[in-house]
């Protein structure tokens, strides 16, 4: 398939922006050719993209999801990110973060009062048909990415643990060093994060604080969980090769997947990563100690096509109070 070629707005990342939302354009094959998932919104008139504005201590990817639920009857999964619009409404600039997401289903019901009609179509039918034309720079590269071979993806998701009691207030093991308050509020953040990519499987260093930041998720989605002692901070510094099969390992399974060590490790991990993407996205992995802040995550999007390829690189703080 050839890439869609048709004039995109500019967007001025240092625009000052006042309102922040985020959707996602839905996508299928049917008979060999792409196709994508457009809104009417009968308050606007206009044909569109599923997409909202966030709601208090909301992420970016969580109120994507949970728009495109409310709007569209659809539970998605986050794929790539898309490039985000810029443009002006009444209080000011407003940006929206676009993500792709993959559904095949015919399934799309509109709530009948944002969304009173939804529409499969071309590409090509999209962008003649969207109202805004700050609405075809994701388009542009969802067609992008489908002629690339970018598009089918899976998650592999990296989290460190929590905050946790300070090891000078803590005289027990090392591996029984619990989240503190602020760290088990942390976790219920991550398991909202966490529901944007839907990983099926959990991979955890056994130390309490990794196994207490990735429970909420496990409990709430039944997902399956793992621990693995190479992750722990001792097994790793102590036989790092061990460290770094594991991490390997999860892309030999090529399914979504999140896994939650320490910060010590995280390293190790990043050195994994690095050998899977191109040299200009792996100079972006952090570099400095402490790598990611508590309860951080950083999401791979794996290609489906070109085995253990990452295409994608995110990253995203759980909601800090």
């Amino acid at each position: 398939m050839e890439a869609l070629q048709f004039p995109a707005p500019a967007v001025q990342e240092d625009t000052p922006v006042k309102v922040v939302a985020a959707g996602a354009l839905c996508w299928r094959v049917r008979g060999g050719r792409l196709q994508v998932l457009m809104i009417h919104r009968p308050r606007y008139d206009d044909w569109s993209w599923p997409k909202g504005k966030l709601d208090a201590g909301e992420t970016t990817p969580e109120c994507a999801v949970r728009e495109v639920r409310e709007e569209v009857g659809l539970r998605i999964s986050l794929g790539i990110p898309l490039p985000a619009t810029v443009y002006p409404v009444a209080s000011g600039m407003k940006r929206v973060h676009y993500w792709a997401s993959h559904v095949d289903s015919d399934k799309a019901r509109p709530d009948g009062r944002e969304v009173d009609g939804t529409r499969w179509c071309s590409p090509e039918e999209a962008a003649e048909a969207l109202t805004n034309p700050t609405d075809k720079v994701p388009l542009q590269e969802l067609v992008l990415a489908y002629a690339e071979q970018r598009l089918s993806t899976w998650p592999l998701i990296v989290v460190r643990h929590a905050k946790a009691k300070p090891r000078s207030a803590w005289t027990r093991a090392e591996g029984e060093r619990p989240l503190v308050a602020t760290g088990l509020r942390q976790a219920m953040a991550v398991s909202r994060l966490l529901v944007a990519w839907r990983p099926k499987r959990v991979v955890s260093s056994p130390w309490v604080r990794c196994v207490q930041t990735v429970r909420p998720y496990v409990k709430a989605e039944g997902t399956k969980f793992k621990t693995v002692d190479a992750l722990t901070e001792h097994n790793a510094k102590r036989k790092p090769g061990k460290a770094r099969n594991a991490i390997e390992g999860l892309f030999d399974k090529a399914k979504p997947v999140a896994v939650c060590t320490h910060r010590p490790v995280l390293p190790l991990v990043f050195g994994v990563l690095s050998a899977h993407m191109p040299p200009e996205m792996a100079a972006r992995l952090p570099a400095k100690d402490p790598y990611l802040a508590p309860g951080e995550s950083i999401i791979c999007q794996v290609s489906s096509v070109d085995e253990g390829r990452i295409v994608s690189l995110e990253k995203y703080r759980a909601f800090d109070d």
